[in-house]
């Protein structure tokens, strides 16, 4: 075990280094290209603001009118019957925008009812099987100019809804 930790804090400067001496190998100024990469990301980071600023700004306003905890406690009568406790409702909306947002709330979660708790471990399980869609498409068909994105949001959304209920199923296996 105590190989794996060693080999774990040398992977990245060996993989930079590789790619540093496979360019250097075929006489390409890695420098320059590295710079002209930097440069690309800049400039696409600039183009996707307006959509990160708007996301943040929307995520932010929900969760402090309320109005997430209020959708929650609606939805979660129904979920509270196939074992999705209606306090992360409002989790599993918030993480299909944010991440970050989503995290305060899984601390939220973990203040309330703890880490071990049956909640505490759906929450975390669902943040490893889930994935920020919206955010994810906005970026990156942004960034790319796709216009069409045909079945990727019907495919996200089942992914998403297959990361949820393998949470609850992982976790109810867990507390057993």
């Amino acid at each position: 075990m105590q190989i794996l930790l060693y080999v774990s804090d040398f992977i990245v400067p060996i993989v930079i280094l590789g790619i540093v001496m496979h360019g250097l190998s075929r006489n390409v100024n890695v420098y320059d290209e590295f710079v002209k990469g930097a440069r690309n990301g800049f400039l696409t980071v600039i183009k996707i603001m307006p959509t990160l600023i708007g996301l943040m700004v929307a995520v932010g306003v929900l969760r402090a009118s309320g109005f997430l905890e209020f959708i929650g406690a609606c939805i979660g009568r129904f979920t509270a019957y196939i074992g999705f406790p209606g306090e992360l409702v409002p989790l599993a909306i918030v993480r299909m925008f944010s991440s970050s947002a989503a995290t305060g709330l899984v601390l939220d979660i973990f203040k309330q009812h703890g880490t071990d708790s049956q909640i505490g471990l759906i929450a975390s399980i669902m943040m490893s099987c889930t994935e920020t869609i919206f955010y994810t498409m906005s970026v990156y068909f942004m960034a790319a100019k796709v216009k069409k994105t045909r079945y990727t949001l019907t495919g996200a959304l089942a992914a998403t809804l297959a990361g949820i209920v393998v949470s609850v199923v992982l976790a109810a296996k867990m507390v057993i």
